[in-house]
């Protein structure tokens, strides 16, 4: 009875966005109010469930999620983002300016909405097109490639963020974010090879209205590296210290500035120098802007945990523990339904984040009785839902019309070459979480 429940409840997720029009945050809390009603629970603690599973999801990433948004904005308002490319294209030169677009995107990716990071490049792409006579469409499915890995396999997008610590391991962001940069580099060569072999007969529509990159005024590439690098630098550090066992006087104080919260904290503060005219002005118009960008995404991530925790109080988690066990599926074959569960949940309703929330939800109460206890085999579990979760962006995905209008593509030729690529990208992440899981596990 309660696995019907639940898989009603999934339809009806998918089909209130998708066909009935409703915002997410509705589809979530209703079908969470539905499972619980249907499952029998105490009706009189529905609410306060439903209530619980939204604060403690939220006490464990919500701040970690503002930050991240209000770094990505610095990097947006600043030019930050736009030295990183011009420093990175000149690094690479133009032999190879394809690949040179994924590294700038898997490296901005990092912090900023995927969607952001190509509206902020879209300009750079043009550039990179006219200078080196690579086809428009080849150089930003390059991009859109780097962006992607990134944006749903390394924290601190909300993506892995929410998954981690959905499944227990917000205090391991650092072990996610090495691990996740490892899955990510074989898509940015899936991308680079893609968008070289596939695009390049593709007409794109060019709007010649847009202010040249060259007329803004850039920081220092140093500066413009820091707000990226601090973070991933500190909390690398603080992982370190504990893998390695430095003496605790140590650990204890790498561990504090290694903290996602301190380390974002500190990339905003010294972020000030960014802006050499007005820093206070620029820096609070970046807050205002970092924590409107953000406020649907900790909206979704909320009702994601608060529909885990219903999930958490039906037998769920028994039945479909003893299913997964008596077919023996641990191991390799739970990552593998992980990578089905949000490939499903990705497809059908568009959201990379809504998406990776929702499986996380459904797999956290089972992973203890099926022997994933360890911090590198749950964030292995996270790897294979972001895998999952990149298949595929199609037309009800934000990120598939991003790409096609700031790029000039048709529909017809964003499915022929984004859709497909994502899908590539996928597969290909998911076959290294696999190779990794045979070595680290």
């Amino acid at each position: 009875m309660i696995i019907w429940v639940v898989l009603l409840s999934i339809v009806f997720i998918v089909l209130s966005s998708t066909v009935f029009k409703l915002h997410p945050l509705a589809g979530l809390l209703i079908a969470a109010l539905g499972v619980g009603i249907f499952a029998g629970l105490p009706i009189e603690k529905l609410a306060e469930t439903i209530g619980k599973g939204f604060g403690e999801l939220m006490s464990k990433i919500g701040l970690m999620v503002i930050l991240g948004c209000i770094i990505g904005a610095i990097l947006d308002k600043s030019g930050a983002a736009i030295k990183v490319a011009d420093v990175i294209l000149n690094l690479f030169g133009t032999k190879r300016p394809a690949f040179a677009m994924s590294v700038i995107g898997a490296i901005v990716g990092i912090p900023v909405f995927c969607d952001s990071g190509f509206i902020i490049l879209h300009k750079l792409n043009r550039i990179v097109a006219q200078r080196t006579g690579i086809p428009l469409a080849t150089i930003s499915l390059s991009l859109s490639g780097g962006l992607f890995a990134t944006h749903t396999l390394v924290p601190p997008t909300p993506g892995p963020l929410s998954a981690a610590g959905n499944l227990g391991i917000p205090d391991s962001i650092g072990l996610v974010i090495l691990i996740g940069l490892v899955v990510s580099v074989p898509s940015l060569f899936v991308s680079t090879w893609f968008a070289d072999r596939y695009t390049r007969n593709i007409q794109v529509t060019v709007d010649n209205t847009d202010a040249p990159v060259e007329d803004l005024t850039l920081p220092p590439a140093w500066k413009a590296f820091m707000p990226i690098l601090l973070p991933i630098f500190l909390i690398s550090l603080a992982s370190s210290a504990q893998i390695f066992h430095f003496s605790p006087v140590w650990t204890k104080w790498l561990g504090f500035f290694g903290s996602p919260l301190v380390s974002f904290l500190l990339a905003i503060f010294f972020s000030y120098s960014l802006f050499p005219k007005n820093a206070a002005a620029s820096m609070n118009a970046c807050f205002k802007n970092g924590i409107e960008h953000c406020g649907t995404t900790l909206v979704l991530v909320g009702a994601g945990g608060a529909f885990g925790a219903i999930l958490k109080e039906t037998e769920l988690k028994h039945l479909v523990s003893e299913w997964l066990t008596r077919n023996e599926m641990s191991g390799v074959y739970l990552l593998f339904i992980a990578f089905l569960i949000a490939l499903f949940f990705k497809t059908a309703q568009g959201s990379t984040t809504s998406s990776m929330v929702l499986t996380t939800s459904i797999l956290a109460p089972l992973l203890p009785s099926l022997g994933f206890t360890d911090p590198v085999q749950i964030t292995l579990v996270v790897m294979a839902v972001g895998s999952g979760a990149m298949i595929v962006s199609h037309a009800n995905d934000a990120w598939f019309w991003v790409v096609s209008q700031f790029t000039g593509m048709s529909a017809t030729d964003t499915y022929r070459s984004h859709t497909i690529l994502t899908g590539l990208q996928g597969i290909a992440s998911f076959i290294v979480t696999v190779i990794l899981y045979f070595i680290l596990v």
